[in-house]
């Protein structure tokens, strides 16, 4: 288990080049990290420069922590993440979002490529995750407990922060982008999926599958941090098509949708933060 100490260590060297407290927080999974250099008044900081901040090791995880500014809103990016199948312990899968959580962020949205379970997906749709399946086998609160992260037993009904839902139902619409909505299952990976697997994994009601996003969500939800996620989908999932799948192909997917995911990211994050702002001054 992370220890408030380490989180606050890394908090203390983010401060020194970043010193104003972000509002919202962004995660940007496989091909989807140019974003962030996007960013206004962009300030780049390597993970290696962090204390505790464990290293994105597969091909697009660019591996640094911006901080900029969408439109007003105070922004902190996390370029790239941990998997739990490199081989770090969850503790460090979930470091980076834990931090943006002590760093002041008032939401956190999360990115991710998935495989397509959903029989009405094509490669290059946005999903917005209303709920997930945990099926990696772990949890980022297993351990001791410590009380000033958050309660032991967190409830998980609104691990997607409604609210967050629906600011970004709002921005897609706003930007003309078309956003599914699913279930995401979280299989601990690297190998993809089996064939039957996958009949399994819609016999759950999984329609999108990914190696990621879950326990960011979790060690989020534990914190009290309201959090909500979007996938693109970079290939339709095994037994699906004739095709063998291939990360390159993730990213490939990744690029050609970049335009219509930044627009639609960029939206909602102004969103969320015009709304964090208008609940703070509200109380």
């Amino acid at each position: 288990m992370t220890t408030l100490s380490e989180l606050d260590e890394a908090v203390r060297v983010i401060r020194h080049h970043v010193p104003a407290p972000p509002t919202v927080g962004v995660v940007l999974g496989s091909g989807l990290g140019g974003w962030g250099d996007a960013l206004a008044d962009l300030v780049k900081l390597p993970y290696a420069e962090i204390p505790g901040m464990p290293r994105a090791a597969v091909v697009g995880h660019a591996g640094f922590f911006c901080a900029g500014r969408v439109g007003d809103v105070p922004v902190a990016c996390l370029q790239g993440r941990a998997h739990l199948y490199e081989g770090h312990p969850l503790a460090k899968v979930v470091f980076g979002v834990r931090v943006l959580a002590r760093l002041g962020c008032r939401a956190v949205l999360l990115t991710n490529a998935a495989g397509g379970i959903h029989h009405g997906f094509a490669a290059g749709d946005l999903m917005l995750l209303i709920d997930h399946l945990n099926l990696m086998g772990k949890n980022p609160l297993v351990g001791p407990n410590d009380d000033a992260l958050g309660k032991r037993f967190p409830d998980m009904t609104y691990a997607h922060d409604p609210r967050l839902l629906e600011l970004a139902r709002a921005a897609a619409s706003e930007a003309g982008v078309p956003l599914r909505e699913g279930v995401y299952a979280a299989l601990l990976g690297p190998s993809y999926e089996t064939p039957a697997e996958i009949r399994m994994l819609r016999t759950l009601g999984a329609d999108a599958v990914g190696m990621s996003t879950v326990p960011e969500i979790i060690a989020l939800r534990h914190m009290g941090v309201p959090a909500a996620a979007i996938s693109c989908i970079t290939n339709l999932a095994a037994g699906l098509t004739r095709r063998e799948l291939d990360h390159a192909e993730v990213e490939e997917t990744a690029r050609k949708a970049r335009a219509r995911f930044s627009a639609l990211l960029s939206a909602w994050v102004r969103r969320a933060g015009e709304d964090a702002a208008a609940r703070s001054s509200a109380s």
